[in-house]
């Protein structure tokens, strides 16, 4: 019988969405092989990164005000709302479209130690939208 930490493992490598986590200077700590399929980066590529490497650059003083706030505060605004938004996928030229869902993982005393994001890729979605 596997421990609840080896079963957790297991559960963020099988699930199909992309599991990203950031610790609170927001480098990424926990990258699943859905990430790595979703973004084109691999785990070796991402790990201890920054999140600047999936966030478009006019994105990027949006999401880090954001950010910070939620970290100091401990309260995030878009918790449990998923966001669509762009994202940078490693081959710059593929135009990819994520909807998001975040929150923030905090520790027995309830102190933040980090973000952690759900991604599914809605590209296709967006392009039949744009389509109609």
């Amino acid at each position: 019988m596997m421990s609840n930490n080896e079963l957790a493992e297991f559960i963020i490598e099988q699930t199909s969405d992309a599991v990203i986590y950031a610790d609170n200077h927001g480098n990424i700590q926990r990258w699943n092989d859905a990430a790595s399929r979703l973004f084109g980066f691999s785990k070796a590529e991402v790990l201890g990164q920054s999140l600047d490497i999936i966030i478009p650059e006019r994105a990027r003083k949006a999401h880090w005000q954001g950010f910070n706030v939620a970290i100091q505060n401990g309260n995030l605004k878009l918790s449990g709302k998923p966001t669509l938004t762009r994202a940078v996928h490693k081959n710059v030229d593929t135009k990819l479209y994520v909807e998001m869902s975040f929150s923030l993982v905090k520790d027995n005393d309830g102190h933040v130690q980090g973000s952690v994001a759900i991604a599914r890729d809605m590209t296709e979605a967006v392009a039949q939208k744009k389509l109609k």
